[in-house]
Protein backbone atom coordinates (compact mmCIF):
# COMPACT_ATOMS: atom_id res chain seq x y z
CA UNK A 1 0.00 0.00 0.00
CA UNK A 2 1.22 3.46 -0.85
CA UNK A 3 1.13 5.51 2.32
CA UNK A 4 2.24 9.06 3.12
CA UNK A 5 3.68 10.05 6.47
CA UNK A 6 1.73 11.91 9.12
CA UNK A 7 3.97 14.95 8.48
CA UNK A 8 2.81 15.09 4.86
CA UNK A 9 -0.80 14.81 5.98
CA UNK A 10 -0.23 17.64 8.46
CA UNK A 11 1.50 19.72 5.77
CA UNK A 12 -1.61 19.59 3.59
CA UNK A 13 -3.73 20.68 6.58
CA UNK A 14 -1.35 23.58 7.34
CA UNK A 15 -1.14 24.73 3.72
CA UNK A 16 -4.90 24.46 3.25
CA UNK A 17 -5.42 26.62 6.32
CA UNK A 18 -2.91 29.18 5.06
CA UNK A 19 -4.40 29.18 1.56
CA UNK A 20 -7.78 30.26 2.89
CA UNK A 21 -6.25 33.65 3.75
CA UNK A 22 -3.27 34.13 1.45
CA UNK A 23 -2.76 37.80 2.26
CA UNK A 24 -2.12 37.23 5.95
CA UNK A 25 1.29 36.44 7.40
CA UNK A 26 0.83 33.34 9.56
CA UNK A 27 2.90 32.66 12.68
CA UNK A 28 3.81 29.12 13.68
CA UNK A 29 1.88 29.55 16.92
CA UNK A 30 -1.26 30.74 15.12
CA UNK A 31 -1.06 27.79 12.71
CA UNK A 32 -0.65 25.38 15.63
CA UNK A 33 -3.72 26.82 17.36
CA UNK A 34 -5.97 26.90 14.27
CA UNK A 35 -5.00 23.42 13.05
CA UNK A 36 -4.62 21.68 16.40
CA UNK A 37 -1.18 20.39 15.41
CA UNK A 38 1.55 20.60 18.07
CA UNK A 39 3.85 23.63 17.73
CA UNK A 40 7.11 21.62 17.40
CA UNK A 41 5.55 19.60 14.56
CA UNK A 42 4.24 22.77 12.86
CA UNK A 43 7.69 24.36 13.11
CA UNK A 44 9.37 21.31 11.60
CA UNK A 45 6.91 21.21 8.68
CA UNK A 46 7.17 24.95 8.06
CA UNK A 47 10.96 24.66 7.85
CA UNK A 48 10.70 21.84 5.29
CA UNK A 49 8.18 23.82 3.23
CA UNK A 50 10.42 26.91 3.27
CA UNK A 51 13.39 24.79 2.15
CA UNK A 52 11.26 23.44 -0.72
CA UNK A 53 10.23 27.03 -1.63
CA UNK A 54 6.55 26.32 -1.01
CA UNK A 55 6.52 28.96 1.74
CA UNK A 56 8.38 32.22 2.32
CA UNK A 57 9.39 33.11 5.85
CA UNK A 58 9.99 36.58 7.25
CA UNK A 59 11.65 37.37 10.55
CA UNK A 60 10.73 39.99 13.08
CA UNK A 61 7.82 41.02 15.25
CA UNK A 62 5.41 40.93 12.31
CA UNK A 63 7.16 37.95 10.72
CA UNK A 64 5.78 34.58 9.86
CA UNK A 65 4.98 32.52 6.80
CA UNK A 66 3.16 33.09 3.52
CA UNK A 67 2.63 30.92 0.46
CA UNK A 68 5.36 31.42 -2.13
CA UNK A 69 2.76 31.44 -4.92
CA UNK A 70 -0.99 31.28 -5.37
CA UNK A 71 -2.70 28.01 -4.32
CA UNK A 72 -3.47 27.19 -7.98
CA UNK A 73 0.29 26.95 -8.59
CA UNK A 74 1.16 24.66 -5.65
CA UNK A 75 0.60 21.02 -6.55
CA UNK A 76 0.07 18.14 -4.18
CA UNK A 77 3.11 16.53 -5.82
CA UNK A 78 5.22 19.51 -4.74
CA UNK A 79 4.01 19.17 -1.15
CA UNK A 80 4.63 15.42 -1.06
CA UNK A 81 8.12 15.85 -2.53
CA UNK A 82 8.93 18.53 0.04
CA UNK A 83 8.17 16.16 2.92
CA UNK A 84 8.82 12.70 1.49
CA UNK A 85 11.45 13.21 -1.20
CA UNK A 86 11.01 12.05 -4.80
CA UNK A 87 7.69 10.40 -5.59
CA UNK A 88 8.39 6.77 -6.50
CA UNK A 89 6.75 3.44 -5.83
CA UNK A 90 9.91 1.41 -6.30
CA UNK A 91 13.55 2.01 -5.46
CA UNK A 92 14.63 1.57 -9.08
CA UNK A 93 12.42 4.50 -10.09
CA UNK A 94 14.82 6.78 -8.24
CA UNK A 95 18.12 5.00 -8.76
CA UNK A 96 19.43 1.72 -10.16
CA UNK A 97 21.87 1.54 -7.26
CA UNK A 98 19.12 0.46 -4.83
CA UNK A 99 18.39 -2.84 -6.56
CA UNK A 100 20.60 -5.86 -7.16
CA UNK A 101 18.35 -6.97 -10.04
CA UNK A 102 18.48 -3.70 -12.02
CA UNK A 103 20.81 -4.99 -14.75
CA UNK A 104 18.53 -7.87 -15.72
CA UNK A 105 15.17 -6.31 -14.97
CA UNK A 106 12.76 -6.25 -17.91
CA UNK A 107 9.98 -4.32 -16.18
CA UNK A 108 11.89 -1.28 -14.90
CA UNK A 109 10.51 0.84 -17.74
CA UNK A 110 6.98 -0.20 -16.84
CA UNK A 111 7.51 0.90 -13.25
CA UNK A 112 8.73 4.23 -14.57
CA UNK A 113 5.50 4.54 -16.56
CA UNK A 114 3.43 3.79 -13.44
CA UNK A 115 5.43 6.25 -11.35
CA UNK A 116 5.12 8.97 -13.99
CA UNK A 117 1.35 8.43 -14.20
CA UNK A 118 0.99 8.75 -10.43
CA UNK A 119 3.26 11.80 -10.40
CA UNK A 120 1.19 13.43 -13.17
CA UNK A 121 -2.04 12.76 -11.26
CA UNK A 122 -0.60 14.32 -8.08
CA UNK A 123 0.76 17.23 -10.11
CA UNK A 124 -2.73 17.90 -11.48
CA UNK A 125 -4.24 18.42 -8.00
CA UNK A 126 -3.45 21.79 -6.43
CA UNK A 127 -3.77 23.42 -3.06
CA UNK A 128 -6.69 25.38 -4.52
CA UNK A 129 -8.44 22.07 -5.23
CA UNK A 130 -7.95 20.99 -1.61
CA UNK A 131 -9.63 24.09 -0.19
CA UNK A 132 -12.52 24.09 -2.65
CA UNK A 133 -15.73 23.00 -0.92
CA UNK A 134 -16.82 19.52 -1.89
CA UNK A 135 -20.27 19.05 -3.31
CA UNK A 136 -22.11 16.41 -1.38
CA UNK A 137 -25.11 14.99 -3.23
CA UNK A 138 -28.45 15.28 -1.53
CA UNK A 139 -29.77 12.15 0.11
CA UNK A 140 -31.82 9.86 -2.00
CA UNK A 141 -35.02 9.24 -0.10
CA UNK A 142 -37.12 6.22 -0.92
CA UNK A 143 -40.53 6.19 0.72
CA UNK A 144 -40.88 3.06 2.87
CA UNK A 145 -44.39 2.48 1.52
CA UNK A 146 -43.01 2.02 -2.00
CA UNK A 147 -40.89 -0.91 -0.82
CA UNK A 148 -43.99 -3.01 -0.04
CA UNK A 149 -45.82 -2.71 -3.35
Amino acid sequence: MLRLSKLTDYATVILSDMAKDQTQVHSAMEIAVTTGIALPTVSKILKLLVNAEVLISTRGAKGGYVLSRVPEKISVATVISALEGPIALTECSISQQGCEQASGCDIRGNWNLINQTIHNALESVTLADLIRPTVVPEEVLIPVASLYR
